[in-house]
């Protein structure tokens, strides 16, 4: 009798596991074919001939510069930060202990945010064109101060929890009240600013894949790249943690030190890509609950395919904010929010039903 349900056990569990195979399979699928799509689609469309040549060398100039020069690195954006903030919240979720941590919730977008106001403000780089549209002069060096703004929120919070040990639930707090005083110093500072100052400010804070080229593109894959190796490295340790303090601890996880390096690392990938692309809110939130309801909490699993639904869901919200009123493009960040806001509350209410 215990072989027949040993031996039924071991198909279940083989069973789910191919399941979680096929999923991640149908996410990679999905996401070529929508890549595919966003190359074609635009003020300018494509063909898949065109297409074809161009990434072959055999094109005309203007479908070449179409591709290289615009198409390709935003879509490269789109992946590369969908993989990030999707990952970085799925770590968060765990080392945390909070459903509700995100980048957007525990204050790195914020500081972000209040690092290149500051840069605007103090050096007076923002601008308007003829036309009317809104420009930053010098992008890299708001792009510094929103790193440094980021790290600064990320490093409080870190201290705090190594200095005062405070629980992950605590960190969670911390975050929204750091938060809420980046906030507080962005607006005093817009109070203060003339109208192109405002302007440049508010542009920034939409987040926009249009902005990085080739060489922000590879600077943000380096990060992801190392970022989703160490996470993939630590996933027995966050399944350890899933199971709760006592069990990790029992299993031999020093949990402090995975947190805070889980924390760490998470908060520089982030990082890099708000400072690069402005704020994007809700993927690192929802994306991560959206994979636990199709294949649960195995991170040896929820990891990699939480980094296709990422780059899916960022992809396809970018190809739709570029087609939605052509030829005006939407930041990406606008849409998401619209998006992922009656998500969370549809998730919020069958997680409670």
């Amino acid at each position: 009798m215990k072989n027949i349900t040993d031996k039924n056990l071991t198909e279940q569990y083989i069973k789910l596991n191919q399941k979680k195979v096929l999923i991640g399979g149908l996410l990679l699928i999905l996401l070529c074919l929508f890549s595919l799509l966003s190359l074609s689609i635009g003020g300018y469309k494509l063909t898949l001939a065109e297409i074809y040549q161009t990434l072959i060398g055999r094109s005309s100039s203007s479908a070449d510069l179409i591709i290289w020069n615009i198409r390709l690195p935003r879509i490269f954006a789109a992946l590369i930060a969908g993989i990030s903030l999707s990952v970085s919240g799925a770590v968060m979720q765990c080392t945390l202990r909070n459903p509700l941590a995100s980048p957007y919730t525990i204050g790195i977008s914020h500081g972000a945010m209040f690092g290149a106001a500051l840069a605007i403000i103090l050096f007076g780089i923002g601008g308007a064109e003829s036309t009317g549209k809104i420009f930053i002069s010098s992008p890299y060096l708001v792009t510094v101060f929103a790193f440094l703004g980021s790290l600064i929120a990320v490093s409080v919070i870190l201290l705090l929890a190594k200095i005062k040990s405070f629980a992950p639930e605590a960190i969670v707090l911390a975050g929204v009240a750091m938060s809420s005083l980046f906030t507080a110093g962005t607006m005093l500072m817009q109070y203060f600013a003339n109208d192109l100052q405002l302007a440049a400010m508010v542009y920034w804070t939409f987040g926009d894949l249009g902005r990085p080229n080739w060489p922000e593109v590879g600077l943000m894959s380096i990060v992801m790249l190392l970022s989703i190796a160490y996470f993939i490295y630590q996933r027995w340790e966050y399944n350890a943690l899933e199971s709760g303090e006592e069990s990790a601890k029992s299993l031999g996880v020093n949990t402090e030190k995975t947190r805070l390096l889980g924390m760490l690392v998470a908060s520089i990938l982030v990082s890099i890509n708000v400072s690069f692309l402005g704020i994007i809110g809700f993927v690192g939130l929802i994306c991560p609950h959206l994979v636990r309801i199709l294949i649960g909490g195995d991170y040896r699993y929820l990891i990699p395919i939480s980094a296709l639904m990422g780059a899916l869901l960022l992809l396809i919200s970018d190809t739709v904010a570029r087609i939605i009123i052509s030829p005006l493009v939407l930041p990406v960040g606008i849409l998401t929010s619209f998006m992922g806001a009656p998500i969370f509350l549809y998730l919020l209410i069958k997680r409670y039903r």
